[in-house]
Formats: structure tokens, C-alpha cells, sequence
């Protein structure tokens, strides 16, 4: 049999988390329909797990650093732009799922505001991307998804395709 020293003992109480109450899907918001698929998708996923979700609105570094009241007015505006985004999605939430949403607004690049968030909040499990349907490709976050071992993130990432209609969401989710 295998006894912890005290000095063992007090550090695994330091390092032991508490337990997760439910996991919660993480969504990347924009104003993409593949954004809504998205949304729907997980809203749907956390009703039937009995989960929570979550909506991320990032706020990406513009170019006007050297412009300091260019750059506050324009952070300003983002900033009401993404509250109602935010907004008008969480009521599509609450409309397909019966759930609230938390809602995050963070400034940075989006693939370190989505690890970030992952490193804080240990009941953020799942990660929701809808693949982009256009021209440019799937996305920057499901090409770094996609990317491999050191490149993605460290919780598992739904790639949902973007052209999902509302029937194949519901026969899905």
C-alpha cells in the first residue's frame, strides 16, 4: 500500500480540481451563416447532453495602434457590435434549445482567446466550428483544428459542415 507524505497530500489538493458540474460547448461567434449552423448545432447538443454553452464574440487587434482615439472609438463599436450579435444569438438559443448561454467578449486573436478560455474554465470540453462554405476554405480555426498534434487545441473540436440545413441539425444534434 502506497501512503502520501503530508507535503504530497497538500499538493494534491492544490492541483485536484473540483468536480465538473456539466460540460459546456464552446462557439465562435461572427456574422457567417456557417456561424449559425454552428450555434444551432451546439445549442442543440448541449440541451440533449444537459450541458451548457457558451458564445465567444473576439475582438482581433486592428491597425490603428499609432491612432490612440481612432483605435478607442473603433474598439467602442466592436465592442456594441459584438454584444449584439451576442445577443441576437443567445435568443436563437434559448428558441431551439430552451437554454442561456454564457456570453464572453475578449479581445485578441481568436485561437488564444479559445485556449485561453479552455485553460480557465475546465467544464469547457467541446469546441463547435461550422466549416466555411465559400471560396476562402473552411475557416481559420478548423484549418488550425485540422493542423495536428501541437497546432489544435486541447479539448475535442466539432467540425460541423457550414451548409447544414435546420432538418439535418435536428436529425444530428
Amino acid at each position: 500500500m502506497w501512503l502520501m507524505t503530508a507535503k504530497e497530500t497538500e499538493m494534491a489538493k492544490d492541483t485536484d480540481a473540483s468536480p465538473i458540474k456539466r460540460r459546456k460547448f464552446l462557439v465562435v461567434v461572427d456574422e457567417t451563416s456557417e456561424c449559425e449552423v454552428a450555434i444551432h448545432f451546439a445549442a442543440r447538443r448541449a440541451r440533449h447532453t444537459k450541458g451548457g454553452l457558451v458564445l465567444l464574440a473576439a475582438l482581433e487587434p486592428g491597425g490603428f495602434e499609432h491612432w490612440l482615439g481612432v483605435e478607442n472609438l473603433m474598439k467602442e463599436e466592436a465592442r456594441e457590435e459584438a454584444e449584439r450579435i451576442l445577443h441576437r444569438h443567445a435568443a436563437r438559443v434559448n428558441e431551439v434549445s430552451g437554454l442561456m448561454p454564457e456570453l464572453e467578449i475578449r479581445e485578441g486573436t481568436k485561437s488564444d482567446i479559445v485556449k485561453a478560455m479552455i485553460r480557465e474554465d475546465p467544464a469547457i470540453s467541446i469546441l463547435v466550428l461550422a466549416a466555411g462554405t465559400g471560396k476562402e476554405g473552411p475557416g481559420p480555426l478548423v484549418q488550425m483544428a485540422a493542423g495536428g498534434v501541437g497546432a489544435g487545441f486541447s479539448i475535442p473540436v466539432t467540425v460541423v459542415p457550414g451548409s447544414l440545413t435546420e432538418d439535418e441539425i435536428h436529425d444530428l444534434a
